[in-house]
C-alpha cells in the first residue's frame, strides 16, 4: 500500500503539471491510455473484487451492510470537516463536525447515522472539489490503476484525502489492511445496483456520469444529460 500511494503520488502531480486546459468538448484526450487502463480495472474487477463483494451481500444481512457503510462514512467526515476549512465553509464544517461527534458517541462508532435525524445533513467534500473551489482547473479526464476513474484534479486530491482517513493511520497492519479492504468491498457493494442503468458503451457512460455527479459536487447545478 505505500507503494501504490507514492506511485500514485508522482503520478498524479506528473500529469497534473502537463495537463492543459480543457476545451468543453475535449475532457478526454488519454482515451487510448484511459480505455487500457479501464480494461486493466475492468479485469481485476470481473474476477476478484465483483465475486468477493457478491459473496459479500450474499452472506451479509443488509442490516448490517447498511452499519458498515454508516461506519466507513463517518470516519468520511474528518475529511469533509477539513476540505469544508478549507474552502472557508464554516457553517458545513460545523454540520459536518456535529456529524462526527454525534455519529461517533451516540451513534455508536458511527455505526448508526443519528446525525441524520437530529437535521445534521450529509454532504460529501474531498481536496479535488476544494481545488476546484479554488477554481484550480479540472485537467483531462484520467482512469488510475485500482482508483477507477477521476479527473487530473480529482487524482491529485487523493493523496491529502488518504491523509485524512483515521483507517490509514492504524499502526496494526493487518487491522489497517483489513479494514482498507473492507471499505473497497463495501463501495463495490453500493454500485452493484447501479449496473443495471448502464447503457451502450460502459467506458463512455461511465465517464459521462463521472464529470456529471463531480459538476454536481462542485456547483450543486444538475449537469444537462448529454448521454
Amino acid at each position: 500500500m505505500q507503494f501504490a500511494r507514492k506511485w500514485l503520488a508522482l503520478t498524479c502531480c506528473s500529469f497534473f503539471y502537463a495537463a492543459p486546459v480543457l476545451a468543453n468538448n475535449d475532457q478526454d484526450p488519454w482515451e487510448g491510455f484511459n480505455r487500457s487502463i479501464f480494461a486493466f480495472n475492468e479485469t481485476i474487477d470481473t474476477y476478484a473484487l465483483k465475486p468477493i463483494t457478491q459473496g459479500y451481500q450474499y452472506i451479509t444481512p443488509d442490516p448490517v451492510e447498511g452499519l458498515v457503510s454508516n461506519f466507513f462514512d463517518n470516519l468520511g467526515e474528518v475529511r469533509n470537516v477539513v476540505n469544508d476549512l478549507l474552502q472557508l465553509e464554516g457553517k458545513q464544517a460545523l454540520n459536518d463536525s456535529g456529524r462526527l461527534v454525534v455519529n461517533s458517541t451516540v451513534g455508536m462508532l458511527g455505526l448508526l447515522d443519528v446525525a441524520s435525524e437530529f437535521g445534521l445533513e450529509k454532504k460529501y467534500q474531498d481536496f479535488g472539489l476544494t481545488l476546484g473551489h479554488w477554481q484550480v482547473p479540472q485537467g483531462n479526464y484520467l482512469v488510475l490503476p485500482f482508483f477507477g476513474p477521476h479527473t487530473v484534479r480529482s487524482a491529485v486530491g487523493l493523496i491529502p484525502d488518504s491523509q485524512l482517513n483515521p483507517v490509514t493511520h492504524i499502526e496494526d497492519v493487518p487491522v489497517r489492511n483489513g479494514l482498507m479492504l473492507m471499505n473497497v468491498i463495501d463501495t463495490r457493494s453500493g454500485l452493484l445496483k447501479a449496473e443495471d442503468l448502464i447503457v451502450g458503451d460502459k467506458y463512455t457512460f461511465i465517464r459521462n456520469t463521472y464529470l456529471q455527479n463531480r459538476a454536481f459536487l462542485l456547483t450543486g447545478q444538475q449537469p444537462e444529460d448529454d448521454f
